[in-house]
């Protein structure tokens, strides 16, 4: 199983080649998860918006992991505003999460800042 997913990793690699694209593809990956799950929410299970939510969480968390470490190249203002940024998505994941019954449109935020950002890591 490991070795499955090492391969998957180097044939990810060889698509994306740069870091910021990388981070780009994942946060598009992010924001088609949460899409999915509004779009399939007369559908879908707590447990669907639960894993989505969970992905983007993770990911948020070492993009802030990442720019708060000292070694970080980005200057400083930009390191802030993706902490913030970071933040905000953290704190809008958990009380999505703790809510017994959630809007689907409470994910409308996390999908388009997920996108916004993409689009800035790739120059487009």
């Amino acid at each position: 199983m490991h070795q499955q997913g090492a391969q998957a990793y180097q044939q990810t690699t060889k698509v994306v080649e740069s870091p910021r694209e990388r981070e780009s593809a994942l946060l598009m990956k992010a924001a088609a998860g949460l899409q999915r799950v509004k779009d399939e929410w007369d559908t879908g299970t707590r447990e669907d918006l639960k894993t989505a939510l969970t992905f983007n969480r993770k990911l948020w968390t070492i993009f802030m992991s990442s720019v708060t470490k000292a070694d970080s190249p980005l200057p400083q203002e930009i390191r802030q505003n993706i902490a913030n940024l970071g933040m905000f998505i953290l704190n809008e994941t958990r009380e999505i999460l703790l809510e017994i019954d959630p809007a689907p449109q409470r994910l409308d935020i996390l999908v388009r800042l997920n996108r916004q950002i993409a689009t800035g890591l790739r120059g487009s």
